[in-house]
């Protein structure tokens, strides 16, 4: 089978491999699509302080299950989430399930951009492995986990219906990010992103008000009279860009919450006022992946029709041309989001 992985810093490669075989408590799926992260991006750049395996979207059909799996079947349709918590130590026992130090120890193998992967016992066990509705698509199938990280953030940071939100970074999870809120309830959704392209696709699609981050005033002008003057309850930072998180922050009302939701280089510094923002009272929360029961609140959301999920995915190329994919997903002028298929995708 052929396998995507990193060679190091810039350099994927694609592989001949042996194909995987469950052992007991796993299976094995054969891949129909896996979606290109940003943080896949990230990894590739050598930029990111847990990189390794990519590919952490995947959907497929089971292709073996091992002794001792009973709930699970061969030939079913499934989303499989690529770490688990313990939910066995103080951190789970919290609730900060994405933080449990178990969580990014457990991972798909090889990973993601594989024509098939095992899912190790632990994942199968705690609930990892997601049967996919029939009228699920692969390609809405494989945005269940960067929606599924929307609404872990929405939920961390005490989002309530009626909320407003300003979203900076109109690529595929700062869309994603909107509609569930919008499925969830937001009264009012704004966004800020540097692309043309984006920013009319944005437009098209949901958003009360799409503005460009170059002159922040003049942005920050539109969305007090968007809103009446009110700004956002919630300001959700799509990117890590400082830039962006800046915006995000002054978009922010007075009490509100700033959501650190898109991954920030290393050593990268926000520069803020820390006074203003003392009195300000505007509460930071970074967030951080999904859980297996947020995940199961997407296909929810996507069966009962409040959450739309059609016209994100804008290209898809098979394992054997991985790289034209990561081209493509860094092109945010051509593409919104790029899948990577498998053999299971035509069927």
């Amino acid at each position: 089978m052929k396998v995507g992985r990193l060679a190091g810093p810039g350099r994927l490669v694609v592989e001949e491999s042996a194909a995987p075989r469950a052992g007991p408590g796993e299976i094995v799926v054969t891949l129909a699509a896996c979606g290109v992260c940003g943080t896949d991006l990230e990894k590739l750049r050598g930029r990111y302080r847990t990189a390794g395996r990519i590919g952490h979207e995947p959907v497929g059909r089971i292709e073996q299950v091992g002794d001792g799996v009973a709930q699970l079947t061969v030939g079913e349709r499934v989303f499989v989430h690529h770490h688990v918590p313990c939910y066995a130590c103080e951190v789970c026992a919290r609730g900060d399930t994405t933080f449990c130090a178990e969580y990014a120890r457990t991972n798909i193998d090889p990973g993601g951009f594989a024509e098939s992967f095992r899912v190790p016992r632990e994942n199968v066990e705690r609930g990892a492995v997601l049967a996919l509705d029939p009228s699920i698509d692969w390609d809405r199938g494989a945005l269940f986990e960067p929606a599924g990280c929307a609404v872990t953030a929405l939920r961390r940071v005490g989002f309530t219906p009626g909320n407003r939100l300003f979203v900076t970074g109109l690529g595929p999870v700062g869309v994603l990010y909107a509609r569930v809120a919008r499925a969830l309830g937001a009264s009012w959704v704004g966004g800020a992103e540097i692309s043309p392209a984006r920013r009319e696709r944005a437009a098209r699609h949901g958003f009360d008000l799409v503005v460009d981050p170059a002159d922040a005033d003049q942005a920050l002008r539109a969305v007090g009279t968007s809103t009446g003057g009110k700004l956002a309850d919630v300001g959700v930072a799509a990117t890590g860009a400082p830039a962006a998180i800046g915006l995000a922050y002054r978009a922010t009302r007075r009490g509100g919450t700033l959501n650190l939701f898109g991954l920030p280089e290393p050593t990268s510094r926000l520069d803020i006022d820390l006074q203003e923002m003392y009195l300000s009272g505007v509460r930071v929360v970074p967030t951080y992946a999904t859980t297996e029961a947020d995940v199961a609140t997407v296909q929810r959301l996507a069966l009962a029709g409040t959450l739309d999920l059609s016209d994100i995915v804008t290209h898809r190329r098979p394992v054997a041309e991985l790289g034209e994919a990561f081209d493509l997903a860094r092109d945010a002028e051509t593409s919104l989001k790029v899948l990577v298929t498998g053999p299971a995708y035509a069927g």
